[in-house]
């Protein structure tokens, strides 16, 4: 796989079934190796060992609805009330982030209403710091830390 601009990580890769699969510790089962998942498993790797986000507030390919449509967010992770903190979508590190990727996550947030968006292809990351009504949202230079509640 195509190496990243994130930490390197020990993950547990088997064959079987003619795929090569990746152990997701979040969902604490084998999944295919795809490029976007092995974005995905950087990413919380990233921001469990070096932002020391709880892993425990992480969901992975969490069912959403919006409008009729039935759709997955990439990884969701919650505040320690319960309430949705950050939402982040991954891309294959081919994919050139595009504004088409922004307006996914902020179509999705519409539904969930997490504080903040971000949007990684695992070699370029971006956060943002979702609007609140009547106010503006802003890009961040880095990852929050995370906030006990």
């Amino acid at each position: 796989m195509t190496p990243l601009n994130l930490p390197s990580a020990d993950f547990k890769v088997k064959k079987s079934e003619g795929k090569v699969w990746i152990f997701d510790g979040v969902r604490k089962k084998y999944v295919v190796l795809t490029p976007e998942e092995w974005v995905r498993q950087h990413f919380v790797n990233y921001l469990i060992k070096e932002q020391k986000y709880s892993k425990s507030l992480f969901r992975i390919e969490s069912s959403l609805s919006y409008n009729t449509l039935q759709k997955r967010s990439d990884i969701l992770i919650y505040d320690r009330a319960g309430k949705p903190w950050m939402l982040v979508e991954c891309k294959s590190p081919v994919i050139k982030l595009s504004q088409k990727a922004f307006n996914q996550v902020a179509i999705y947030n519409m539904t969930i209403g997490a504080k903040y968006l971000a949007v990684t292809n695992g070699m370029v990351h971006y956060c943002y710091l979702a609007p609140k009504a009547g106010q503006e949202g802003k890009f961040l230079e880095d990852f929050p830390e995370f906030e006990e509640q």
